[in-house]
C-alpha cells in the first residue's frame, strides 16, 4: 500500500513543533534556575551583610563601653539597642526634664557613641539613629485626656529633650557641616508612651508577664538601624508577592 505522503509531512511537523517546544520550555526553566539562584544568592548576601554589620557593630560598641555602662546601669542588646534604665538619673514621673546625673552621662556618653557611627565604615550601613522615649503607665492629663495618648506626648518630650540637649553640647557645635548633615539625618527622636513597661527585672512586661515597674519604665533608648535591615525587609516583601 503506497504511504500517503500528506500524513508524513504532518506527522514531521508536529513532531518538529513538539521538540521546538520542549526546547522553549527547557530554556525557561533553565532561566528561570538561573534567576531564582541569582535571588537566592543576593537575600545571601545581604542577610551575610546585615550579621556582619550588627555584629561588627555590637562588638565594637561593647568594647568602648562595657565598664561605663556596667556603672551606669545601662543595657546594650544585640539589637544594637542602647537602654538607660537607672531610675535614680532618668526621668521623674509625668517629667521631661534631663537631671543633672543623666547628663553627666551623657555628656560621655554621646560624643563617643557618635564617633563610632561617623567611622568611614558605618557610613553606608546606617539608616537611623533612634531616641527612643518611654514613659510609665500612669496618666499625663496634662499632655491629653487619653492616657496613651498623653503619655505619647510625653514620651516624645522625653526623646526631644535628649536630642536638643545633644545638638547643644559643644562636640555638636564643633562638628564638621558633612557629619552634621549626616546626623540631621540619622537622628530621630520618637516616643512610645508605655507601649513597652518594664518589670524589675527591666525585661519588656509584653514578653516576661510581669507587673511593670514604673521606675524602670520612664526610660531612654538609643537603637541603630542598619541599611541591610531595611534590605531584609525588601528581600521578605519580595518572597511574599
Amino acid at each position: 500500500m503506497p504511504k500517503n505522503k500528506t500524513t508524513d509531512n504532518s506527522w514531521v511537523s508536529l513532531s518538529d513543533m513538539m521538540t521546538g517546544l520542549m526546547v522553549i520550555f527547557l530554556f525557561i526553566s533553565v532561566s528561570y534556575i538561573v534567576e531564582v539562584q541569582k535571588q537566592q544568592k543576593k537575600r545571601d548576601i545581604i542577610f551575610e551583610e546585615f550579621k556582619d554589620t550588627k555584629e561588627k557593630l555590637y562588638a565594637e560598641l561593647d568594647s568602648a563601653f562595657k565598664d561605663d555602662f556596667k556603672q551606669w546601669q545601662v543595657v546594650l542588646d544585640k539589637d544594637l539597642s542602647i537602654k538607660f534604665t537607672n531610675p535614680e538619673v532618668l526621668f521623674e514621673s509625668g517629667q521631661a526634664a534631663i537631671r543633672p546625673n543623666f547628663a553627666t552621662i551623657l555628656n560621655d556618653f554621646l560624643p563617643r557613641y557618635i564617633n563610632i557611627l561617623l567611622k568611614p565604615d558605618y557610613q553606608n550601613r546606617i539608616a537611623e539613629i533612634r531616641i527612643e522615649g518611654h514613659t510609665d503607665a500612669v496618666p499625663a492629663p496634662q499632655f491629653d485626656k487619653d492616657p496613651y495618648i498623653g503619655n505619647i506626648k510625653l514620651s516624645q518630650l522625653r526623646s526631644a529633650e535628649v536630642l536638643k540637649y545633644f545638638r547643644n553640647m559643644q562636640y555638636y557645635q564643633e562638628l564638621t557641616a558633612k557629619d552634621e548633615q549626616q546626623l540631621q539625618f540619622w537622628l530621630t527622636a520618637n516616643g512610645l508612651s508605655y507601649g513597652r513597661t518594664l518589670d524589675s527585672d527591666k525585661q519588656l512586661t509584653a514578653e516576661s508577664g510581669n507587673p511593670i515597674n514604673n521606675a524602670n519604665s520612664r526610660r531612654v533608648e538609643f537603637r541603630i538601624i542598619t541599611t541591610s535591615e531595611n534590605l531584609v525587609e525588601q528581600v521578605l516583601k519580595e518572597m511574599a508577592e
